[in-house]
């Protein structure tokens, strides 16, 4: 079945040796170099830089279509679609980078979205969930001991996000019409949401002790799913044509 695979890499900005910094940006096309050049900090830039190399990485590791070689369109919501060689199936890749760490998440033909945050931002105020979050996740939050629910507003702020991510929509999609449980994990829909949770795929990662990952995958048989997760470094990386 076509998208019956999912691969999730991260890599962490901090381990990337400054020489290998000029490698991983001419990976990039020049609309992409132009862009992190506009970053007003370098960590941000950086940042960039290492989770467009890395998807560009993965895509040649998937495909031996040399990384270089990708051309991608931007749809109306702004989402990136990588384009593929005449005959090759549709793939459908997703980014995300926050402070320290770069994450990628490749499928084939199905709506997938991964969303990275890092553990030590300044915690969030209880409001902000209560602005955003539906009120079953509120309440999920208010249960818990107060030095759990940073962790857990994260957790629910990288489902929430991959998901919009993968249907194409980003914040246009209010964050409150739909609803996770964290254990176990799950998703429920408000009426005015033609989505069926039964064609969804979550996962929720560690991907280092400062950060957290989550992966949204649409697909009509979300158990035949394989989903592979690798820790990339940048010799790793760049092995790849």
């Amino acid at each position: 079945m076509a998208g019956g695979r999912v691969a999730i890499w991260w890599l962490e900005v901090s381990k990337v040796a400054s020489p290998h910094w000029p490698a991983l940006l001419a990976r990039l096309d020049q609309a992409e170099r132009d862009r992190a050049q506009r970053f007003h900090f370098d960590h941000d830039r950086l940042c960039y830089v290492a989770a467009h190399a890395l998807g560009r990485g993965l895509l040649a590791a998937w495909t031996g279509v040399a990384a270089g070689g990708w051309g991608f369109t931007v749809d109306a919501f702004g989402k990136p679609e990588a384009v593929p060689p005449a005959g090759m199936r549709r793939l459908r890749l997703n980014l995300s980078h926050t402070r320290g760490l770069a994450a990628a998440a490749l499928t084939e033909e199905h709506d997938v979205g991964v969303d990275v945050e890092w553990l030590g931002r300044r915690p969030v105020e209880d409001g902000l969930a209560q602005r955003f979050f539906a009120p079953a996740e509120c309440a999920q939050l208010v249960a818990l001991p107060p030095e759990a629910r940073h962790h857990a507003f994260l957790d629910f702020w990288t489902l929430k996000e991959a998901y919009v991510k993968a249907i194409g929509k980003g914040l246009a999609q209010p964050l409150d019409s739909f609803a996770f449980t964290l254990d176990p994990l799950s998703i429920a829909f408000d009426d005015s949401l033609s989505d069926d949770p039964s064609h969804w795929l979550f996962r929720r990662l560690r991907p280092t002790e400062s950060h957290v990952l989550a992966l949204a995958l649409r697909h009509p048989d979300p158990g035949s799913v394989v989903v592979e997760t690798r820790a990339m470094s940048a010799e790793e990386l760049l092995a790849y044509p």
